[in-house]
């Protein structure tokens, strides 16, 4: 590895460390049955929330509304909902595909965990909250077929509709809602949804569990913003204009609300993290305004989304819901859904293996970008043939670095050899880098896909269990990581026994990236320490292909061409501001010299 190569090696490194520690995701798609009778609503939690969120508070178990709270579902093929006659209102969702990482059912939330409620004002100064009245309810089917859930509940001189609407194979649930013969009674000033989450651990990763759980939102106006995943601080959010959609996104799994007529008039977002409390790992609470004229002349429709955070799927829900999946940002974004995302589910339709299929894609990754590797082995080879003048300069000028530095940039100008040929075509594949980044950690199709020895290509592979914790490593071994910095170190080590000047400082940083990486990633998803070991693997094939292809005479005949063509020509451009500079230093340095 010689320093050119080093340079790119040390900007890359740089350039993935700031990317990981500052720009981490921050604010930057059966035959329904009818109802089933329960027992009377259990009470709600009472668990102490920060003040920044509203806590779930109890109910009684009747109100001022004559009848007995019974509990109803509506069930798909994907979905079992939940709903109580107390508010009429959805109060438990089950994702009857999937289970929590430690097989337990998967529920978005319950009763105990959530609350969702609306309330609204009267002339006379009154706020009448729904989950205060008892509704009836009542089953139909849509045209469709789809199970319907209506409830009605007389208030005010006028009554309350709300109509529940659970299509077969479908994660949507149509919510409308209609206040009958209020028109006089209702304070002109929008209605009021809440949506408190108190989101549990349903992953192996309780931190990325908790630090990729948020709010997300999308504005009429074509903006998309989110609270901020990682923060362990409070984070607020008030939008002033309209809101299209809201949604709390659990790190796999999201809970949205869409306004399919007229966009909510408003929404105020927050979460909070209480680290004492394990069996939270996050409380969101998200508040919408819904226009008053709007459910007042039966245009208050909307749909919940409650389902998995599949690209695929949200991306058919609602304008920009897809965010919810997070890519990246800019380009890093791009590359995952135009490149990664289609070749990944390409490749999943012939083979179930998803470790194979990383393995695949990263193969075909090489392969495509095998022209710019083979530019950087093609520059590495170039410096090889000159090492023996780099040596001699060395030799000649002994400790004077800088005189050392100016000469080798005036003997790469005669030769006519570039000293960035070798970084640039690596820096123009840190898109990829990054991009898979983001895509393993935020990839539902690797959630509970195992492989080898890993339970879960989403989250990291447990190879041994520590009995104990160590710091900025962790409470485990990862082995997936370990090989990947094996064979990291050993690629280090081949390519300085055969490159020319990596000296000094300079190779003792080419053997330390790697070993902070294996703290780094210890703890990242197994997909991607994987993939990074199979492209080393793969790299060192290309290598010994690339060799086979690269002349040492031809290039060294290339090169005193090149001595001949440039013997009289200064250096220009880049490399000639180069040498400019490094004049100029060695100057300032013998002026300091002669002051002392």
């Amino acid at each position: 590895m010689d320093k050119n190569q080093a340079t790119g090696l040390f900007l890359i490194s740089a350039l993935l460390l700031v990317y990981l520690f500052f720009f981490s995701p921050k604010n930057p798609d059966e035959k329904a049955p009818g109802k089933t009778p329960a027992a009377t609503t259990a009470a709600g939690s009472t668990a102490a929330t920060p003040a920044a969120v509203p806590a779930i508070a109890p109910e009684a178990a009747l109100d001022t509304t004559a009848g007995v709270v019974q509990d109803l579902t509506l069930t798909n093929a994907n979905l079992t909902v939940t709903f109580s006659t107390r508010g009429g209102r959805v109060t438990a969702v089950r994702l009857n595909k999937y289970k929590t990482f430690f097989g337990q059912p998967l529920d978005l939330f319950d009763a105990k965990s959530a609350r969702l409620d609306t309330r609204f004002r009267t002339v006379d100064g009154k706020t009448i909250k729904f989950s205060d009245l008892v509704f009836q309810s009542a089953t139909s089917q849509a045209a469709d077929g789809a199970a319907v859930l209506t409830f009605t509940a007389p208030v005010a001189g006028g009554s309350i509709v709300q109509a529940y609407t659970l299509p077969a194979n479908s994660f949507e649930l149509k919510y409308d809602l209609r206040l009958n013969g209020l028109e006089r009674t209702l304070a002109q000033e929008p209605l009021t949804f809440t949506f408190v989450d108190q989101v549990r651990q349903t992953e192996q990763d309780l931190k990325q569990n908790r630090n990729h759980t948020t709010i997300n939102h999308y504005l009429a106006a074509g903006d998309q913003g989110s609270l901020n995943e990682t923060s362990e601080t409070p984070e607020e959010y008030k939008a002033t204009g309209p809101v299209k959609w809201a949604a709390h996104k659990h790190d796999f799994f999201v809970a949205g609300l869409i306004a399919d007529q007229q966009p909510f008039s408003g929404g105020a977002f927050n979460s909070n993290v209480n680290l004492a409390d394990s069996s939270t790992i996050k409380t969101l609470s998200t508040t919408l305004t819904l226009p008053v004229s709007e459910v007042v002349q039966g245009r208050g429709q909307y749909r919940f989304f409650f389902g998995p955070n599949s690209f695929n799927l949200l991306k058919d829900v609602a304008p920009e819901f897809d965010r919810n999946v997070y890519l990246g940002w800019g380009l890093f974004r791009w590359v995952n859904r135009f490149v990664v995302l289609p070749v990944f589910h390409f490749l999943e339709q012939f083979i179930s293996s998803y470790g194979l299929i990383i393995a695949l894609l990263v193969l075909l990754i090489k392969l495509v970008t095998w022209p710019l590797t083979y530019k950087t082995y093609e520059s590495q080879a170039r410096m090889k043939v000159l090492k023996p003048e780099i040596d001699q300069l060395k030799e000649k000028y002994g400790d004077d670095q800088t005189k050392v530095q100016q000469e080798t940039m005036k003997l790469y100008s005669t030769f006519g050899v570039s000293p960035l040929s070798g970084c640039v075509p690596t820096l123009l594949t840190l898109p990829i880098l990054f991009a898979m980044f983001q895509f393993f950690p935020n990839a539902i199709e690797l959630r509970q896909q195992s492989f080898l020895w890993a339970k879960d290509l989403s989250s990291y592979d447990v190879f041994v269990k520590l009995p104990f914790y160590v710091k900025w490593y962790g409470d485990h071994v990862s082995m997936f990581t370990l090989m990947m910095t094996a064979s990291t170190l050993l690629m280090t080590w081949q390519s300085n026994q055969t490159n020319t000047a990596m000296q000094g400082p300079m190779k003792t940083y080419s053997y330390l990236m790697p070993i902070i990486f294996l703290f780094v990633l210890n703890s990242f998803a197994a997909g991607l320490t994987w993939y990074y070991f199979v492209s080393n693997v793969i790299t060192f094939a290309q290598q010994a292909i690339t060799k086979s292809f690269v002349d040492d005479t031809k290039i060294r005949a290339q090169l005193e061409a090149n001595k001949i063509k440039n013997k009289d020509k200064k250096p220009g451009g880049l490399q000639g501001r180069i040498a400019e500079a490094m004049k100029a230093a060695q100057e300032r340095e013998a002026q300091a010299r002669r002051k002392s």
